[in-house]
This record gives C-alpha cells, structure tokens and sequence, in this order.
C-alpha cells in the first residue's frame, strides 16, 4: 500500500522532552525530539525522473510535501517512497525544505541518509513463477522477479533526515539478509503442490532477500543519549496469489524489527555483524508498516509483533479528527472497519481496503510518548489543501509523528 491529523494548533504543538537528558533545545522547535515516518509518494515511474523534479524549485507535488514537513517540523524523518540516488536528499533540501512554502518556516536538516534499495533490482529469478525471469527494467514483470517491487533499480526508497547528528559510522544495514535464515520463517507454499512452503525453489532461498527496500538502524546522538532510528518499509500484503507470497513477507518483515530490539543473534547486517540491538539501548521504529492491527489484508497479528512487543512502547496511538471525518464521508469499505477511524493513517480506495492505520512511530520503552499525531485537516482547515482528495496534491500517506520523552 502506498495518515491525516489534527488541527494544524494540535499539530503544532509538543511536549519537551528533558533537554538535560535529551539534548539541547535550540536542535528542536519543540524543546525535545519529535519523530516522524511519511510515505511521501516521492517516487517517479522512471529513473532519473526525481532527481529531475527535484533539481528545481518548481515541481509543485515536491513543493506541497516540504510546506507539510514544514508546518509540523519534524526533528527525526523517515522519507518513504523517495527514490534511491545520492544527490536526491540534497536536493530535496536545498530546493524545497530550505526554502518557505507558503507561508511556512524552512526547516534545515544538516544531517541525511539515503542507501540502496532492493527494489527493481534484478534477482535473475522467477520470483512470481510465471514461467519467465525478466532481467530487463521498465516493466510491471521486471518489478515481479525484483528482489523488492520496481521498475528501475531504488524505485520506491527510503531517506532519513535529522536535525541532531547521526552516527553514520554505527549505521547497520539489512539489504541483504536473506528471507531463509530468518528461524521459522513464513515462507509461501505452492498451493499447487503436495510439498509445504515450496513456493520458492531451495536455488531461489539461497538468493532471496527478507527486505522488500531495506531495514536501516540510524543511530542519532541526541545530547549524552543515543536513539537507535530503526527504518524500513515492508511490501504491501496483496499484488499476489493464494500463496500469499507478499503477505508473509509483510509479516516477516516486520517481524525482524520485533526480532532485532530482543536482541535476537540470528540477524546480520550487510558487513558479516551479527546480532541485534544492544539490551537497553534506546529505539524509535518507523515506517509505512503496510499493516494495520484489525483491518486490511496484512497477515492476522502482523503488526501486533511490534504493537504488543515488550521493549515497544505502543500506549500512544496518534490519531487526528480529520481520519475520523474522511472515514465518515467516504463509506464503503470503511463503515465495517473495526479500528477506531481517527486513527487512520492512508487514505485508500473506498471500495477496499479502505482507510487504514498502516505509518508507525513506536518508541522503546525507555522512551515515554508524550504527545503525537496524524497530519489529516478536517475538509474545514485551510491545510487541507495539503492533504485534499484523490488524486491527492502530496500523497495517499499522511505525516505521523511522536514527541518522546526520557
């Protein structure tokens, strides 16, 4: 699947975190640390295309996703859906987040990360099993037999962007982790076939990758503290068959974060290390978990691994009056759904899925949740242009944010 929130004064305003503890003020328009995911829809149908858009000041969807980042000043980041090139999260700040949209503050974030991802990138396999690899890009089969769905090798990204400095030598990556060795994996079966979860060839295991983009963990020194910034993107649950090949990835995926802060030694990252977060070290997961706790088409508990994680503090669930308003006129498939509608974060098609709560900022349990919530303007907020309706001026996705006290 590719939030909306309070009333631009709700949204505006924080909680300090300690400042002693957590850093100097002066970093954070909010006296602390707010962080923040947003599947910004910053991805182009053909490589180059961003970077395009983002060369100049003028690309007016660009422009419309910097004045909401604006208005609800972040000081921690997570870019989903931004296309992987080094010079992208430059340009994005110099062009658009320097520069006041609207009306709004710039916003300057002197620290960013942006790292491959595995999405449309050739696997030489027949991942779909449709009987043919396809190892050219630029098509929908191409982005089938990807490692992660694209059509163009970094379609679909990620980038990080903060305001206090980031630990980019303790950086770990996951791109390459491989699907198999997670224990206990929820590999697909070939309903077709009397063997169990055989979807995919032993050949194809060995070659596999767990993460659809990747899985970052972002250390960022926040005063005398250290905050592990844990990232990814999990494939959307649908665009498959009966083996639900992506709905046990999405599971999967967001199993390795449950996995990874209980220190589990199975994991390594892309340099040999073995091993998870450190036992008491400090966390925020983020991300468009493409999962929502009671509705949609995630696999049953999906999101659960991390909302009933006991080194997750997930007490804090932001929400925001405009979710609750587009629930109520849109209809369809959101009047059966059995989540509380304020709290959704994606804006999706009526008929189904529906709205769904899907972006997640969840904190460790060393961290308290002071305050947050979900971009999303009544119809009556004139930011609400920001957000609008399909065809949407910035993205399907609404900015979700937490403000984290020690």
């Amino acid at each position: 699947m590719r939030t909306r929130a309070r009333s631009a004064t709700v949204v505006a305003a924080a909680v300090a975190l300690t400042a002693a503890a957590m850093g100097p003020a002066a970093a954070s328009d909010h006296g602390g640390v707010r962080f923040a995911t947003f599947n910004a829809s910053l991805n182009r149908a053909t490589a180059g295309a961003l970077i395009a858009d983002l060369s100049t000041p003028g690309n007016a969807q660009a422009r419309t996703i910097a004045e909401i980042i604006q208005r609800n000043r972040p000081d921690v980041l997570l870019i989903n859906e931004f296309d992987y090139d080094r010079a992208a999260p430059g340009l994005f700040q110099k062009n658009y987040l320097s520069v006041g949209q609207n009306g709004a503050r710039p916003i300057e974030y002197r620290y960013r990360y942006i790292a491959p991802s595995n999405t449309g990138i050739a696997s030489g396999l027949d991942l779909n099993n449709d009987g043919t690899v396809v190892t050219e890009p630029g098509s929908d089969a191409y982005g089938q037999d990807a490692y992660g769905y694209g059509m163009f090798p970094g379609q679909y990204g990620m980038a990080v962007y903060s305001r206090y400095p980031i630990d980019f030598d303790s950086i770990r990556t996951f791109q390459k982790f491989r699907w198999a060795d997670m224990p206990g994996a929820l590999l697909p079966d070939d309903p077709a076939t009397a063997r169990p979860r055989d979807w995919y060839s032993p050949a194809e295991l060995q070659k596999l990758r767990l993460s659809s983009k990747s899985h970052w963990d972002v250390p960022v020194r926040i005063g005398r503290r250290t905050v592990h910034f844990l990232v990814s993107h999990p494939t959307p649950p649908t665009f498959d068959g009966a083996e639900d090949r992506n709905g046990l990835r999405n599971h999967d995926e967001i199993r390795f974060w449950a996995d990874y802060v209980r220190s589990a030694r199975y994991v390594y990252d892309d340099r040999g290390r073995h091993g998870g977060l450190r036992p008491g070290a400090d966390f925020v997961i983020a991300g468009d978990q493409n999962a929502d706790p009671l509705d949609g088409d995630s696999v049953d508990s999906a999101i659960d691994q991390l909302l009933r994680n006991p080194r997750v503090n997930a007490s804090y669930v932001p929400s925001s009056e405009g979710a609750a308003e587009a629930s109520a006129l849109q209809g369809g498939a959101n009047a059966s759904h059995r989540g509380d509608p304020a709290a959704d974060t994606a804006d999706f098609a009526d008929g189904a899925p529906g709205n769904l709560r899907v972006d997640h900022v969840l904190p460790s349990k060393s961290l308290r949740a002071v305050d947050g919530g979900v971009f999303w303007p009544v119809k009556a907020d004139p930011l609400s242009r920001l957000t609008g309706v399909f065809p949407f001026p910035s993205s399907d996705h609404r900015l979700v944010w937490v403000d984290v006290k020690s």
